[in-house]
């Protein structure tokens, strides 16, 4: 039985023009062309996701789904209550903090989180924030792969924000750790014209490229005075650790590196135990 929400071992079928049909011996699913494989042949296993694409269709993919339906349907049976980080700033102090609360974030803006995660919150009712790196919109991941590719501006004003709310991941995804103060403002500045020009609406939240800033002295003060400046009021980082509000540092907001590939198992540890399970 082929499982919708869940990596799947299935066999080659046959080859069509519009992708390669995969089985489980009763069921077939389309691949479609632009995940097929180099070099392949009728019978041989792949190990492939399964989801419901935006047209309700059954489809199988190679790419990483990042979170998978039954961690989602974990969050929402389990009282996790999602939220924007917008939200937050309306919340005056631990006591009016929701019970269970959490954020679910999501870096680059791949068109594959559209076509994966997109439909998953839609369907559990949950929110999350996507972050985008406004230079390679409509174009690949050239600092990764160079292959996936990422959402254009149509694509992220498509997307309903009161499902998805959109940040900040840098104008050119370069490393604040490796700029100068001049250097980040240039970025900063190139992200506020292209923001306007394009009229996104996107929230002054900042997920660090690579998880990457200045971490100590001077330079980590200019950088924070800079985020001040340019009226972030949120700063992501990585840290794998979970966080208790009010945030200690709202520029040092940390976050669990959630992959694919984890069991269910793994995703409840993770999210009850942070570090302590990395």
């Amino acid at each position: 039985m082929i499982e919708l929400g869940e990596y799947n071992i299935l066999k080659i079928a046959r080859d069509t023009s519009v992708g390669l049909f995969l089985t489980d011996g009763e069921n077939d699913v389309l691949l479609p062309n632009k995940y097929v494989p180099k070099k392949f042949d009728i019978g041989d296993e792949m190990k492939v996701f399964v989801y419901l694409d935006h047209e309700e269709r059954i489809t199988a993919t190679t790419l990483n789904p990042y979170i998978k339906r039954n961690e989602f349907a974990y969050l929402k049976v389990n009282g996790y209550q999602s939220l924007h980080f917008k939200e937050l700033q309306n919340i005056k102090g631990p006591k009016q903090f929701p019970e269970k609360a959490f954020i679910i974030t999501f870096d680059d803006v791949y068109v594959s989180q559209l076509e994966l995660a997109y439909p998953l919150l839609k369907k559990y009712g949950l929110k999350a924030c996507f972050y985008a790196p406004l230079k390679y919109l409509n174009q690949t991941d050239i600092w990764n792969t160079n292959k996936e590719p990422i959402m254009s501006v149509a694509q992220l004003q498509s997307l309903d924000p009161d499902v998805v709310e959109l940040g900040l991941h840098s104008f050119a995804h370069n490393n604040y750790s490796q700029m100068s103060a001049e250097e980040i403002q240039a970025d900063f500045d190139l992200s506020k014209d292209y923001i306007l020009k394009n009229k996104l609406d996107i929230h002054n939240t900042l997920a660090y490229p690579y998880g990457k800033y200045p971490r100590k002295g001077e330079a980590k003060t200019r950088f924070f005075n800079l985020l001040h400046q340019n009226k972030i009021a949120y700063g992501l980082r990585i840290g794998n650790r979970v966080n208790a509000f009010p945030f200690k540092n709202n520029y040092e907001i940390q976050r669990l590196d959630i992959k694919g590939e984890d069991s269910l198992t793994t995703f409840k540890r993770k999210i009850k135990y942070g570090k302590l399970w990395f």
